[in-house]
């Protein structure tokens, strides 16, 4: 019997040891919807939640309902952030903030709604009669802003779709409405000068076609003018931005025979933009080379190898000017 008994007992044992551990819950979920001013959902939306404690980080993105949502997240004090989009959260430039949300086992909400933020606080919760009027000046400064900004998109990608079919005359015809629309906008102007510019070539008209490329020296200009104005010195694109400006503006002075303007404003270009200085003196060199300058070209290109020793196109159009050069003596 006792014999027996040790048995069953050893059973039992073993039993116990195969259940297997159950562990309890650690982590909440997290989900929430996300609106912009005009009550919309934001969709494609970056939601960072950042643990405090840890600074371990999970960005969610929203679908085309603006909701959001996530498993796993381990309890505590999270400082979530807004984003309109990926670009957005790259440039910094939030869209809302929330600090301290916390984040338990289970469920846990957060909904972001821009709308309702702004009509509480319109309400004058917090707020002196002043404060109340200077939020709302610039909230409707704000939805202006961004009425505007979408009419010039919509002016900017119609004059694309028509420059992309050839059609010059209707993409001009669409930046000037924009301009119309707002005259401060440096990208704007840049586009209608190369619209100029590009259907200037295709003028059989001479008048018209230098008139046409007036245009785009003026275009160009207003866009360098407002640009230089807008210009950021923290903005570390800001130099090769505005070269790439020039650099359109002096293309457009060799078909006015207005070499030494493209020589310039080449120069200009560079000193702007040190890093793709090589780019802009070999244009140089080209515009040189067919002026028939061969010995301001051979300046020209030698800056370019300077600049990118291992260009070889440089060293393949200096050879050609030296050989013109050559010749150009040996005739004499």
């Amino acid at each position: 019997m006792k014999k027996h008994l040790a048995m069953v007992l050893l059973v039992v044992l073993a039993a116990a040891l195969c259940v297997p551990t159950v562990f309890g819950q650690a982590s909440g979920t997290v989900k929430g919807t996300c609106k912009d001013p005009e009550g919309n959902p934001v969709a494609d939306a970056v939601v960072v939640f950042m643990n405090t404690d840890n600074g371990q980080k999970y960005n969610l993105k929203t679908n085309k309902k603006g909701e959001y949502f996530s498993l796993g997240l381990s309890p505590g004090k999270y400082n979530v952030t807004l984003y309109r989009n990926a670009e957005d959260m790259k440039a910094g430039k939030q869209l809302d903030f929330v600090k301290g949300f916390p984040v338990q086992l289970d469920e846990n909400v957060l909904d972001f709604d821009q709308k309702k933020n702004q009509e509480a606080a319109a309400k004058g919760q917090g707020l002196t009669p002043e404060q109340v009027k200077q939020m709302q000046e610039q909230q409707a400064k704000q939805q202006k802003e961004n009425t505007t900004v979408k009419g010039l998109n919509e002016k900017l990608n119609a004059a694309k779709t028509a420059a992309d079919a050839g059609d010059f005359d209707t993409a001009i015809a669409s930046l000037n409405e924009a301009n119309q629309m707002d005259p401060s906008r440096d990208l704007v102007w840049f586009k209608l000068g190369d619209y100029y510019r590009l259907s200037a070539v295709k003028q059989t008209d001479a008048a018209e076609k230098q008139k046409r490329l007036g245009s785009a020296v003026e275009s160009y200009q207003k866009a360098i003018d407002l640009k230089k104005a807008a210009t950021n010195d923290k903005d570390p694109n800001a130099g090769a931005n505005l070269a790439a400006y020039y650099n359109n503006l002096a293309e457009a002075y060799p078909k006015s025979n207005k070499t030494d303007d493209a020589v310039k404003t080449y120069e200009i270009a560079a000193q702007a933009d040190p890093t793709h200085a090589a780019q802009y003196y070999f244009n140089t060199g080209a515009v040189l080379t067919n002026a028939g300058k061969a010995d301001d070209a051979l300046a020209a290109f030698d800056k370019v190898i300077v600049a990118d020793p291992n260009r070889a196109d440089a060293y393949y159009w200096k050879g050609v000017n030296m050989m013109a050069r050559q010749l150009c003596r040996a005739t004499k």
